[in-house]
C-alpha cells in the first residue's frame, strides 16, 4: 500500500510537535562534537558535559592540539571516553588539514571524514547548514521498516528508499520526526501503538504487531 508521506509528517507534528534534535550546539563544529558525543550516551548528558568543553575548545585546531588525556577527562561521564576522544581528534585534524579548520557543507565531502560516516553527515550538513539529508539511525531504520517505507535493512538503501518517497525539502524535519517518534513512541522492545497517529499507515500494526 502506498503510503501518504505528506500526511505521515502532519501526524508525526501533530504527536510530538516541531522537528528538533535534542543536543545543544550554536555552531557545526560543537554539533560535531555533541554527535560524536552521543553515542551509547543520553543527550542529557551530553549537554551537561558540552556545557563546559564548549567553553574550553572553540575550534577545530583546539581539539586537535589537546592532549588526548587532557580531552579524555573532559568527556568521561559520556561513557567510552577514551575512543571518542580519539575520534574527535581525528575528525578535527581533518577538518584542520583538509578544510582549513571549517566542517563542509556537503553531505557527500563530509561523509569521507573517518568517524563521520552518512548518518552523521546528513544530520550535521541538515541541521547547521539547513540542507536537506535523510538520517538514518536506529530509530528511523526500525520505524520506516515498521511502517513500510522500506525493506531493507542496510542504512545506505534505506536512505536511499527514504530519498525517494519522501519530498526533498522535508527530508531534515521528516528524519528528526522520525527520531523522536522511535525514542518515545514506536520503541524497539515494546512500541505504543494505542498511541500512534500513524496506526491506519502501519504495516506492523495492520499485521497484528508482529
Amino acid at each position: 500500500m502506498k503510503k501518504d508521506v505528506t500526511s505521515i509528517i502532519e501526524r508525526l507534528r501533530t504527536m510530538h510537535g516541531g522537528p528538533r534534535v535534542e543536543l545543544s550546539y550554536t555552531n557545526p563544529l560543537e554539533l560535531v562534537v555533541a554527535t560524536v558525543l552521543s553515542a551509547q550516551c543520553t543527550d542529557e548528558r551530553v549537554n551537561a558535559v558540552t556545557k563546559d568543553l564548549f567553553k574550553k575548545y572553540r575550534t577545530a585546531e583546539d581539539y586537535m592540539k589537546a592532549p588526548e588525556a587532557e580531552l579524555e577527562e573532559g568527556i568521561r561521564p559520556t561513557g567510552f571516553y577514551r575512543n571518542k576522544a580519539k575520534s574527535i581528534k581525528n575528525i578535527a585534524s581533518e577538518l584542520v588539514n583538509r578544510f582549513g579548520g571549517k566542517v563542509p557543507d556537503d553531505i557527500d565531502t563530509f561523509a569521507t571524514v573517518k568517524g563521520i560516516g552518512r548518518k552523521s553527515a546528513n544530520m550535521i550538513v541538515g541541521l547547521a547548514y539547513d540542507k536537506p539529508g535523510i538520517i538514518v539511525d536506529t530509530h528511523v531504520a526500525r520505524v520506516s521498516l515498521r511502517i513500510g517505507f522500506t525493506a531493507n535493512k542496510y542504512l545506505e538503501k534505506i536512505e536511499a528508499d527514504l530519498r525517494s518517497i519522501v519530498p526533498t525539502r522535508s527530508w531534515t524535519a521528516f528524519s528528526l520526526l522520525m527520531i523522536v517518534h522511535g525514542r518515545y513512541i514506536c520503541k524497539a522492545k515494546k512500541p505504543d501503538c494505542p498511541r500512534c497517529l500513524l496506526r491506519d499507515d502501519c504495516d506492523y500494526y495492520s499485521m497484528g504487531g508482529k
